[in-house]
């Protein structure tokens, strides 16, 4: 019996040895499965971002694009007073306004250098807006294109 006692003892051992290493290979697969999960999910999240960088940039180009014919028809509609004209220019406004652009207020401000370039002084209150001769814009809060000013000197 004793015989059989080691050989069972032996082969208890050997199926020991089979399920530690079973449970290695597990906790192994395991943690490749959750490094893999968050490698997938960095993947995914840096993927968004660039897209929405990407969709943020083509934005702010169709835009940019866009701020000369809006010039220009503004220039003419002080020229030209025409009801088509002015409904054309409200609609593309609005439609700036919602892609998020905003107009910078300039005319009687206090220069600001962030959001304005001086093109030109003269006499005036000083660091007064006295003039613009191009609108600036902003774009969800980034400057799209600084305002153009004509800035009081005293």
């Amino acid at each position: 019996m004793k015989e059989k006692d080691k050989e069972q003892h032996e082969e208890i051992e050997k199926l020991q040895r089979h399920l530690g290493e079973m449970e290695k290979k597990i906790n192994e697969a395991q943690n490749n499965w959750k490094r893999a999960l968050a490698d997938y999910k960095n993947l995914e999240k840096r993927t968004n971002e660039e897209k929405e960088q990407l969709i943020c940039y083509v934005k702010r180009q169709t835009i940019e694009s866009f701020l000369p014919l809006l010039d220009n028809l503004e220039k003419i509609e002080e020229h030209i007073k025409d009801k088509g004209l002015e409904l054309t220019l409200k609609n593309f406004k609005n439609t700036l306004k919602i892609m998020g652009v905003e107009e910078i207020e300039s005319m009687g401000k206090v220069f600001d250098h962030n959001l304005m370039e001086a093109v030109e002084t003269a006499k005036g209150e000083k660091n007064k807006i006295l003039k613009v001769t191009c609108k600036g814009y902003i774009l969800n809060g980034k400057l799209l294109r600084p305002a153009k000013v004509v800035v009081g000197r005293e």
